[in-house]
């Protein structure tokens, strides 16, 4: 079976910068793509990062239990279908979750060998100014964010690994976190 890592952190950490840059930097892994009813951002497409649905299309899904694991964050849901990570669990490669931390709590128990690797910026003002620098949320939902990154910031202790993605620094912690999959998965 292969080994489990859940990208997971802060709000504005760079967990898809960090993914992307994982396969750029040669690392071959299978990645879960999470299912959401969020609406699609500028620059996003089916697939990319997420796969977008109708709030009727998620639930009716979770009623069929189709997904391995599924939250309500934001106000949207977001899940991984069970036929996913069956997929990816089958090509014998790291296979990367993206997830919050409510549901890298769940893949934990779930599997509880899987790698949690929880990304942050430092501080709650570097998160801050990347949720305004990306222009995607009004300043409610950052205000509700940043609230959200205060509380996840106490929680670093319950991850295997806590990893800082400094401003400017997103190779080194590319780097970083692919000696951790590499290291983890041999």
């Amino acid at each position: 079976m292969a080994k489990v890592f859940v990208i997971s952190g802060l709000s504005g950490s760079g967990k898809d910068s960090v993914i992307d840059g994982l396969k750029e930097a040669g690392l071959d892994y299978s990645r879960v793509i999470t299912t959401t009813t969020r609406p699609m951002r500028p620059g996003e497409s089916q697939g990319s990062p997420y796969y977008s649905v109708t709030e009727q299309e998620f639930k009716k899904a979770i009623s069929e239990n189709k997904f391995f694991e599924w939250a309500t964050v934001y106000d949207n849901y977001y899940g991984n279908t069970k036929e996913a990570v069956e997929k990816a669990m089958a090509d014998k490669k790291p296979v990367i979750l993206r997830i919050d931390a409510q549901g890298a709590r769940t893949i934990k128990k779930k599997i509880p060998d899987s790698i949690v690797i929880f990304l942050t910026a430092g501080s709650l003002e570097m998160i801050k100014k990347r949720l305004e620098k990306r222009s995607q949320d009004s300043p409610e939902v950052i205000k509700r964010r940043l609230a959200e990154a205060e509380e996840e910031m106490k929680t670093l202790d319950q991850w295997d690994y806590a990893v800082v993605n400094k401003q400017g620094k997103l190779k080194q912690t590319i780097k970083q976190v692919k000696e951790i999959i590499e290291k983890d998965f041999n």
